[in-house]
């Protein structure tokens, strides 16, 4: 059942490749760690990778088809991740705060920020797409079961992106950290942050699949 040890290597530079290149999940860690730190950040790396190991058994299992195969399924899930995205956005922007000196988001639970990360993700038809265009790509049949070995990838891969997205978390924090001793910045973390929300959502509804 297991890959040859040439084809997982391949596949790992190619995976490692693939998520060094920010997509909107990174975006989305990003934006959560420099508004409220790198616990936050890991918080909603979490989930992310959570619902990414969701869409890899779901793509193990076949179901990811369905979302190739079935425009009106496509489009059901790419506009609930696109509306939710924009959902949090606005909340973002209309958010009041009780004092007028520390213009910064609300802090949220972690386990909501965990939450709101698997949903991102778990909502976000490309994940779910490029699993099933990708995966297969290293499965060689005649090494045993093809369901096992697009499993071992699908594991593999997610992973990998729960690495390289903790260090995305851990740069953003930075970041912030630095830029929220800014006044002006944090006067005005609460409109970027919505909108980088609006953005992805919109972004999301508007582009075909694409990577993680």
């Amino acid at each position: 059942m297991m890959p040859a040890l040439s084809t997982i290597t391949l596949f790992l530079l190619a995976a490692v490749g693939l998520l060094l290149i920010p997509g909107p999940s990174v975006l989305y860690i990003l934006t959560r760690s420099a508004a409220q730190g790198r616990r936050a950040g890991l918080a909603s790396v979490g989930g992310i990778e959570l619902a990414s190991l969701t869409h890899a058994v779901a793509a193990t299992l076949g179901l990811s088809a369905l979302l190739l195969t079935s425009a009106l399924a496509f489009s059901i899930v790419k506009y609930l991740g696109a509306a939710y995205l924009i959902y949090l956005g606005l909340r973002t922007l209309l958010s009041r705060h009780e004092s007028s000196q520390t213009p910064v988001p609300a802090p949220q639970s972690f386990s909501r920020l965990f939450g709101q990360g698997f949903l991102v993700q778990l909502l976000n038809p490309k994940t779910a797409l490029f699993f099933y265009a990708f995966l297969p790509q290293f499965v060689d049949p005649a090494r045993g079961a093809v369901t096992g070995q697009i499993l071992v990838f699908g594991v593999l891969f997610v992973l990998l992106a729960f690495c390289t997205d903790s260090l995305y978390a851990l740069l953003g924090s930075t970041v912030g950290k630095v830029l929220t001793r800014n006044v002006r910045f944090r006067q005005a973390q609460r409109y970027v942050t919505g909108g980088v929300y609006i953005v992805l959502g919109l972004t999301a509804a508007v582009t075909g699949s694409e990577k993680k």
